[in-house]
């Protein structure tokens, strides 16, 4: 009888220990989860600022185009009589979680683009679409430069898919 009285607990350790391990794993699955979950937020969110940037660019009254001196006027476009609004508020940064952002500046003057102030590694490095293959291989979030580029003269711009979410 005293030969058997280890044995239910080493049963209970080693099942213990097998829980812990599998916990363990759930938890890292998930955080891999929520970088993923953040990084295609952050697609998205930098998408809506290239358009809202091509939108005032683009719409710029007179022959002189411009880019925004900053992003408070893609709220509000001061240089229309009436309430002309390229974005609807200012986005916090996904990966961040704060409202600031690096900016692209334009050779001009303004601002053309905005990126991510995040050192963070990527999860996604290849397979991009559209304006953001020029992020395959980059080494951290704040490579990623979403900014509006016009086409050059003779160059046909096709025209922006619908945003989706």
């Amino acid at each position: 009888m005293r030969r058997q009285a280890g044995f239910t607990y080493l049963g209970v350790l080693f099942l213990v220990a097998l829980m812990g391990l599998a916990m363990a794993s759930f938890g890292t699955v998930a955080a891999m989860e929520r970088r993923r979950e953040r990084e295609a937020q952050l697609l998205f969110v930098g998408h809506q600022f290239r358009r809202a940037i091509e939108l005032y660019y683009e719409g710029s009254p007179g022959g002189m185009k411009r880019y925004p001196p900053n992003l408070d006027a893609l709220l509000q476009d001061p240089r229309t009589p009436t309430i002309r609004r390229h974005l609807r508020r200012i986005w916090r940064d996904p990966i961040t979680g704060q409202p600031q952002w690096g900016m692209v500046e334009a050779p001009g003057g303004g601002v053309m683009g905005v990126f991510s102030l995040s050192g963070e590694k990527p999860v996604k490095r290849a397979n991009f679409d559209g304006d953001d293959v020029d992020f395959e291989g980059k080494t951290s979030y704040s490579d990623w430069k979403f900014a509006y580029v016009p086409p050059k003269d003779g160059e046909r711009q096709l025209p922006a898919p619908p945003l989706q979410r």
